[in-house]
């Protein structure tokens, strides 16, 4: 009877509506998230006639193909891609390795100043690009990196956010575990490739993926350091599909958007199982 009466109230009209309205209310959300995402990919597929009926047309054209050629012709988007992925990967790789590599020695060395130095590396959160942009730019001319690979990367190596992210991770691993590793005759590199690093891989998962949309959507900086075709980034080199001297082809403009937005995409739905993985860790610790 006491299970009866516990399942009715569990399927009560009560707690089945208010199920509902969070559902209502969730999926409103994501559909007005979702929207301009949506709005620019039908977009992208209709003809200059089509899209500039009243009202807005809401259903796929007929002009895909001729909006995404012309897109990828003034635009050199397939260029542009190029650079943006390479960049972006480099980024996202050099952030993981030197995140792991300064949160262990952190953790597992001893050396005079290392609070000091923690502190420092903690403190560039309050200097973003935007704000050293000037010091940044003299350094990379002083260096003869304008306009290359180099000046798009490099400066963006270091990660306080990962620094403390894999210290704070490493913190909560035994110390047994590197004494045990210390005995059967393991150095510091073999500890870290065959325990550490294992052991850190949801949240390098989660770091890249991060870091690789961070870079990905950079605009300011390579606006500044790029301005040749052979290192001008998506975001960059959209505006030319703007910058015209007749009225703006809309639909060319969102053909070259929805191609700025497949590769991030494609590694979001690469690393999700990873990021759900790791967030749910996050919520049992």
């Amino acid at each position: 009877m006491t299970v009866l009466t516990s399942s009715r109230q569990k399927f009560s009209p009560i707690r089945f509506g208010r199920a509902l309205s969070a559902h209502a209310v969730m999926w409103f959300a994501v559909a007005l998230t979702l929207f301009p995402m949506l709005y620019a990919v039908l977009v992208s597929t209709q003809t200059t006639q089509e899209y500039y009926t009243f009202p807005p047309n809401l259903l796929p054209g007929s002009g895909t193909l001729h909006n995404f050629t012309v897109a990828f012709e003034r635009a050199a988007l397939a260029r542009l891609v190029f650079n943006t992925t390479l960049i972006s990967l480099a980024v996202a790789f050099g952030k993981m390795i030197l995140s792991v590599t300064a949160g262990f020695a952190f953790v597992y060395f001893d050396f005079r100043g290392k609070l000091l130095f923690f502190i420092i590396i903690f403190l560039t959160h309050m200097l973003p690009v935007p704000v050293r942009i000037v010091p940044t730019f003299q350094l990379m001319d002083q260096l003869g990196w304008v306009n290359t690979y180099w000046a798009l990367t490099i400066p963006f190596f270091a990660s306080a956010t990962g620094t403390l992210l894999f210290r704070q991770l490493y913190m909560t691993v035994p110390a047994s575990l590197a004494d045990a590793a210390r005995i059967d005759g393991a150095g510091p590199l073999q500890f870290l490739w065959n325990i550490i690093v294992p052991i850190s891989r949801t949240n390098l998962m989660a770091l890249f993926l991060i870091e690789f949309i961070y870079m990905w959507n950079q605009y300011l900086w390579p606006l500044i350091v790029a301005n040749t075709e052979t290192t001008r980034v998506i975001q960059v080199g959209l505006k030319v599909l703007i910058a015209t001297d007749a009225a703006v082809e809309w639909n060319i403009v969102m053909a070259g958007v929805v191609v700025a937005m497949v590769p991030p995409l494609i590694v979001l739905l690469l690393t999700q199982k990873s990021l759900i993985t790791g967030l749910s860790l996050f919520e049992e610790k």
